[in-house]
């Protein structure tokens, strides 16, 4: 991957990325790793993560496990340093708010907020004990600021990591500890790839964006660098939209 990153923006750092085997997580990984960071790639497929450490060695240490389990936290709690967490991990299954089941309500509580409320919590911690200045980067989604038909649950939970988000920020700026978000339109992701595979769904989202394009994971993963970057070293409590101008009609 090509990146136009100083390799000495994170020289020294240690970042830990949920949801990092593939999509937008693959891409955070290998930007961060891009800019000098050393970066803890947490998925559930150890095979994506042989890849990640392979084709960076020395680089990326993966963590085979679920970002929703204890064994992460303890795993965050145990670790020397840690500079930056990119709470990544999340999930969506659209569909009308009469056919939404409570296990799916559950599972998508558990996931997208709880996970990234205890991850964020652990790493304060962390931060605190070791004196650091840490940055937390949620990645969110425009769904955080709007609202879209068939997305009751997943906008509820985007919009309350973006209340998040804000309020830690507030409760940590006078440790220097920095929390803003990344929230991206539509990514080119194997997860999204089923749904562009629909013409008029691929219409309904190139009409909603002034851009005409759909992202890359690119995208959002050198928004992320940026955040985690003493570049935004005043930034904190932010959103930092990557969708295109959907958000701002």
């Amino acid at each position: 991957m090509q990146s136009g990153f100083n390799e000495q923006l994170l020289n020294g750092k240690t970042a830990l990325v949920t949801g990092a085997g593939k999509g937008i997580g693959k891409a955070c990984v290998e930007q961060l790793v891009s800019a000098g960071a050393h970066v803890i790639a947490v998925a559930r497929t150890a095979s994506d993560l042989d890849v990640l450490s392979q084709t960076h060695p020395g680089q990326v240490t993966g963590w085979a496990m679920d970002a929703t389990s204890t064994d992460m936290l303890e795993g965050i709690s145990e670790l020397p340093k840690l500079d930056i967490l990119v709470n990544n991990v999340g999930a969506n299954q659209p569909e009308p708010i009469s056919d939404v089941k409570p296990e799916t309500l559950d599972w998508l509580l558990n996931l997208n907020v709880r996970s990234v409320y205890l991850a964020s919590q652990a790493a304060v911690k962390h931060f605190s004990a070791h004196d650091i200045a840490g940055s937390i980067i949620n990645i969110t989604s425009q769904m955080g600021h709007i609202g879209s038909p068939n997305r009751t649950v997943y906008c509820m939970t985007k919009h309350a990591i973006e209340g998040l988000t804000k309020a830690l920020a507030v409760e940590c700026a006078g440790q220097g500890i920095r929390v803003n978000s990344v929230a991206p339109t539509f990514i080119a992701t194997p997860l999204t790839e089923p749904m562009f595979a629909k013409p008029e769904f691929k219409e309904f989202v190139l009409n909603k964006i002034p851009m005409g394009k759909i992202g890359d994971p690119e995208d959002v993963a050198n928004a992320v660098v940026y955040l985690a970057s003493d570049l935004s070293k005043l930034v904190t409590g932010s959103s930092l939209k990557v969708d295109g101008g959907w958000t701002a009609e």
